[in-house]
């Protein structure tokens, strides 16, 4: 699905010249789980962001499900990024004055997705992810836990080739947390690619790979006992 060749991202101004990713090589294949781990500042969100189409790299090779995307311009990237990539944030994202349904159903307006199909997606994936008793319920009247279930129906509901998550438990308690991490892990269990930037090993051990990162460079690899 995904593949890097020694890819950089360098930030320039006037006086200083900032390395955040050196010579990245990366594969990723569909229904795999990837933590990506290592100290702030080391380049993971900016892995992420890359991957992501929402940065592109300084250099080298990004192909994503078989295209080539370095060097593509803004409008092309926006456009594959519709069709393949959901995101799941540390804030959640929600729009407080909308439901946890209308939430949902506001990623499938950006698809041009008839109203009937609409309903009938946002329904499903309300069910997948165990909100839909909450359908009607604004953000603010969630738990933690609930308001990052809407956040990744949110980003299940265009039915996307990769979902990436940056810091999926960032701001949820331990119990709230352990939730979300078990339900990722039960929907890699049934098809979905993830790639997740995380802080906690504990979280990154529901992952099947987990790359650590240091100075903007893959530092090592390792897979999780089956």
């Amino acid at each position: 699905m995904l593949q890097m060749r020694a890819l950089s991202r360098t930030y320039r101004t006037d006086t200083i010249e900032t390395s955040a990713l050196e010579a990245i090589n990366l594969d990723i294949v569909a229904g795999e789980f990837v933590a990506i781990m290592g100290p702030s500042g080391c380049g993971k969100s900016t892995l992420l962001n890359v991957m992501g189409m929402l940065d592109s790299p300084s250099g080298g090779s990004y192909i994503f499900d078989g295209q080539e995307v370095a060097g593509l311009g803004e409008a092309k990237l926006a456009r594959v990024r519709k069709a393949s990539i959901g995101f799941i944030f540390q804030s959640f994202n929600l729009v407080d004055e909308l439901t946890v349904r209308e939430n949902i159903e506001l990623a499938l307006l950006y698809h041009d997705v008839p109203a009937a199909e609409r309903g009938k997606r946002v329904d499903a994936v309300m069910d997948r992810v165990g909100i839909a008793h909450r359908a009607r319920h604004r953000p603010s009247q969630l738990s933690g836990g609930q308001q990052q279930r809407a956040a990744v129906a949110r980003a299940l509901v265009a039915e996307p080739k990769l979902i990436l998550a940056d810091e999926p438990t960032g701001n949820l308690d331990t119990n709230h947390g352990e939730e979300v991490m078990r339900m990722l892990q039960t929907l890699n269990a049934a098809g979905s690619t993830i790639v997740m930037v995380t802080h906690s090993p504990a979280h990154a051990d529901y992952a099947s790979r987990v790359v650590n990162m240091l100075d903007g460079r893959i530092l090592q690899e390792r897979r999780r006992a089956a």
